[in-house]
């Protein structure tokens, strides 16, 4: 076997494409490179493992590391890929005693993710100082919610046991800073109220959850606020201060006194091992691919949260980080190098997070000055509606908001929230935009009905409705 396909990346897109690959092709000899000892794990889960809803961290592991080498894969953990020589197809990786050695590779897979951004500002090597992107994280801030006399939860070999053990020796914290209002700063609100932190939520935009348009964000916002949590909208953090620990947070309206800050401001794709090869980067900082999910180079393919795919609205690449995307791209390129070719497919950036009660959801493009620079005359639509039968048990309010082209009445994107199965509802916006449809065409879509479960109008219908005519006029 002498023409490996190689992978850099142990999760959702490495993964899914090693194993697709081996599937097609049991003969080819399939490697995957992973620099942690924790492969396949679920990002998305972290928030409410930390919240105790999840049990155990490895309750969130897709595939363990005996079940990944079950199925032929070369496995090596802790085995970090440095460089990449495209003309001589090899890479050279650090092995767990620091020498350098040289793998060579018929095919070669990045799949190195995303690392979380720490801020322009100083005070995130303070001990109480945390970014939420590694299952060690999470460990480590469950284990400081913890009280020192009672089971920290960690029953894994995966984890760093010195970080998670120094947390718990201390004393947990009272009061919390969350700096970023995204899916993080949403979601850790809601596991830092289970354990009955003071939080405080700082937000440099005038909005929570900007990418799902402002009557998400009012609703979340208005939401966190009557569970008791501060926020301070339109407010940039400077930094973060204390002498060992975090102390406070120093922002534009003052400091505020916290025993610990989440830091959640974004992350920024990892493509350092390509750098100096004729690897091409995109506008958004990810590696280009092509519809395959091939690169610039020769053999190469790149997916998951360092690569780039087509937005399915705009027909531009665009740079949208989530699950879904990275596991579909994977397995469509290990199936391409098995031999068969498979498209990636697109994206409509379709995304739903969980605020206490409140199920958000959002897919395409909402923003207007986005749309206008794709070319586009957004014009929009917000409806408010049951998401059941009014007169059936469990009907609650349902906010959609709807963006549409003006000349030609394409959906261009929506928002929606609620408490009732709000989220879901989300698909079928998300369906339509891979379509390409009108307004028309989507307030004309059968969708089913029945009183426990949707209004004859269902919430998305009645947008589609209400932005037609709006369009029309």
């Amino acid at each position: 076997m002498s023409d490996p396909f190689v992978v850099v990346g142990g999760d959702a897109a490495g993964l899914s494409a090693a194993s697709k690959c081996k599937r097609e092709d049991p003969d080819r000899e399939v490697i995957v490179f992973e620099k942690d000892k924790w492969v396949s794990f679920a990002h998305c889960g972290m928030p409410y493992y930390i919240k105790g809803e999840v049990d155990s961290q490895t309750d969130m592991l897709s595939l363990s590391p005996e079940e990944i080498e079950e199925r032929g894969i070369d496995l090596r953990r802790q085995y970090e890929v440095t460089g990449v020589n495209t003309d001589e197809q090899y890479v050279t990786y650090n092995t767990r005693v620091g020498k350098t050695v040289r793998q060579a590779y018929g095919d070669l897979l990045v799949a190195t993710g995303a690392r979380a951004v720490t801020g322009p500002f100083d005070g995130m090597d303070l001990d109480g100082a945390f970014t939420l992107h590694h299952m060690d994280s999470a460990a480590a801030i469950r284990a400081y919610l913890t009280d020192p006399d009672e089971d920290h939860g960690i029953d894994n070999e995966f984890v760093d046991t010195s970080l998670v053990e120094k947390y718990a020796d201390m004393v947990p914290p009272e009061t919390v800073a969350i700096v970023g209002g995204g899916y993080v700063g949403v979601e850790m609100a809601e596991a830092f109220h289970a354990h009955d932190l003071d939080i405080h939520l700082f937000q440099r935009s005038e909005q929570v959850l900007p990418p799902f348009g402002e009557p998400v964000g009012e609703a979340v916002a208005e939401r966190l606020e009557a569970k008791g949590i501060t926020l301070h909208l339109g407010t940039e953090v400077e930094h973060l201060s204390g002498t060992d620990h975090v102390e406070e947070v120093v922002a534009e309206d003052g400091s505020t006194a916290v025993d610990c800050a989440l830091v959640g401001i974004g992350i920024k794709p990892n493509t350092g091992i390509v750098d100096g090869t004729d690897v091409m980067v995109g506008e958004s900082g990810a590696i280009s691919v092509d519809d395959f999910g091939q690169t610039t180079a020769d053999r190469i393919f790149a997916a998951g949260d360092c690569a780039e795919m087509r937005h399915a609205v705009t027909g531009d690449y665009d740079w949208v980080p989530l699950g879904l995307t990275a596991n579909r791209a994977g397995r469509a390129i290990g199936q391409t190098i098995a031999g068969d070719p498979e498209p990636i497919g697109d994206i409509a950036g379709t995304a739903v997070v969980k605020a206490f009660e409140l199920e958000c959801g959002r897919a395409g493009i909402i923003d207007h000055d986005r749309a206008r620079e794709a070319g586009f005359d957004p014009v929009s639509e917000t409806v408010t509606t049951g998401s059941r039968s009014g007169y059936y048990p469990g009907n609650e309010e349902t906010v959609v908001h709807l963006t549409a082209d003006r000349e030609t009445g394409q959906v261009l994107g929506g928002s929606i929230v609620g408490e009732d199965r709000a989220a879901i509802r989300i698909d079928t916006l998300s369906t339509a935009l891979e379509a390409n449809m009108t307004v028309a065409e989507l307030e004309r879509l059968d969708l089913a009905y029945a009183p426990p479960f949707s209004p004859v109008w269902d919430p998305i219908l009645v947008a589609a409705k209400v932005l037609r005519g709006t369009v029309e006029e």
